[in-house]
């Protein structure tokens, strides 16, 4: 962007003049972005949306007290309105005996790596209506397919700086892509939705909107004349695109913040079993091209290469700063933040290394079961690890798909569920969080 040098000097600016207003320590964040979206549905332009924005963070230190405030006007008089405002609400602030910047010694240094993450590409706005329209038509032209619910196109370009009193500036930059469309397929009277989405940081890393109608058209057909199935238990296979959902949890219960409050359900957990044997869960901010990659974490802090759990042993919590202080320990360098507001945690680029078996491997080792293709109102008991979901997909038999299934719920332990985990060997880098298909044997089923 044209404005780098001006961003730069903006943020060092305001971080001392809120150290002139009164505050012991203080970060300032700016994010720029520019992005296009385009919806079609019927092959006609249904919406198109263009956003530019330049926003600007501060968060300030008073003692252990802390405020933060954002704003997207950057004038002058702005500006100095912010930092008045954050230092005045900080000195009113209850204390926090672990609110601070992070410790210098864990400040990412040096050159940052390159990880390719921006593509300068800028389609138009004619380009995008006409990847969309393809995508929808090649879904539309799958035999079993009635209607669309629409074809999407988006595109992106956001940078993001942090400058700290301390010392640590920093900034990169990334794109995104995205194409995607989503159909109904009706037989009987009886209609199923199918969809395909998908997103990648360079514009030549997207597949293209043939087969991406295709596969949105299949899905909503294979799904035609679904049945309800009676309660039962049996194995239960989540597909690759749903596997994660099931495993999300363990990230949540890993979390620092929760394990300081105590509300995990893995609270007690470090340096043991929680996944099969073999299984490896693996955090990596440096893939080149990852939708989730970062050359610093969002206090500034160098990240690196995890397995968060090894061998299916735990193997660390995620911390930021403040729950590091806490809980005694370093932080891990998973600081997540917005504009205003504490920062939070999460992980960068998650996947889960993949097993022997594909897809049809697992059901024929299963024989008779329930491969889950679609999710929804996930329920988890966060201290105990009790687990239900509303899912949607096929009935095998014999290792084959035999027919469609609907209105299933699946429930279970997830600290049971997790030991009998098996893994499959489709694992796809979609996202920021991919895991191959998922067996496990023995669970219950509750149907009509």
């Amino acid at each position: 962007m044209t404005d780098t040098r001006l961003s730069a000097d903006l943020l060092h600016d305001i971080v001392q003049a809120a150290l002139k207003a009164g505050a012991d320590a203080a970060e300032a964040v700016s994010a720029d972005r520019r992005a296009l979206s385009v919806g079609v549905r019927n092959g006609r332009l249904e919406d198109l949306e263009r956003e530019e924005s330049r926003d600007l963070g501060l968060r300030v230190f008073v003692g252990r007290r802390q405020a933060s405030v954002s704003a997207s006007d950057l004038s002058a008089a702005t500006q100095a309105r912010l930092v008045e405002r954050a230092v005045a609400m900080a000195r009113l602030a209850p204390e926090d005996p672990y609110a601070d910047l992070a410790p210098d010694d864990r400040l990412a240094r040096g050159p940052l790596p390159d990880l390719d993450l921006y593509d300068p590409s800028e389609p138009s706005a004619e380009t995008m209506e006409r990847r969309s329209a393809e995508a929808e038509a090649a879904a539309l032209a799958v035999p079993g397919v009635a209607r669309s619910e629409g074809g999407h196109a988006a595109w992106s370009s956001s940078r993001w700086r942090l400058v700290t009193s301390h010392g640590f500036d920093g900034a990169y930059q990334g794109s995104a892509f995205s194409l995607g469309v989503g159909v109904i397929a009706e037989k009987d009277g009886a209609m199923e939705r199918g969809g395909e989405s998908r997103s990648t940081r360079h514009l030549s890393d997207l597949p293209g909107a043939e087969a991406i109608g295709r596969t949105a058209g299949e899905r909503a057909a294979a799904r035609v004349g679904a049945r309800k199935i009676a309660s039962t238990t049996a194995p239960v296979i989540f597909d690759n695109r749903m596997a994660g959902q099931i495993v999300s949890p363990a990230i949540g219960a890993i979390s620092g913040p929760s394990i300081a409050r105590g509300t995990s359900f893995l609270k007690d957990r470090m340096g043991q079993r929680v996944f099969a044997e073999g299984v490896s869960l693996i955090d990596d901010p440096f893939r080149r091209r990852g939708m989730g990659s970062t050359p610093f974490d969002d206090e500034g802090v160098s990240v690196e290469r995890r397995a968060l759990f090894d061998d299916g042993v735990l193997t660390t919590w995620l911390l930021n700063s403040a729950a590091a202080r806490q809980l005694g320990l370093e932080t891990t360098g998973h600081a997540s933040r917005g504009l205003a507001g504490p920062p939070g945690v999460s992980t960068h680029n998650l996947h889960m290394e993949p097993g022997q078996r594909d897809l049809a491997g697992l059901m024929a080792d299963a024989g008779t079961g329930l491969l889950i293709t679609s999710m929804f109102g996930p329920s988890l008991n966060g201290n105990t690890g009790d687990w239900s979901a509303g899912v949607s997909g096929f009935w095998f038999e014999n290792g084959v798909i035999a027919y469609p299934v609907n209105e299933v719920t699946v429930a279970g332990k997830l600290t049971e569920l997790y030991l009998r985990m098996v893994r499959g060997s489709d694992l796809e880098f979609r996202g920021a969080f991919n895991v191959p298909s998922l067996m496990f044997d023995a669970v219950a089923i509750a149907g009509k």
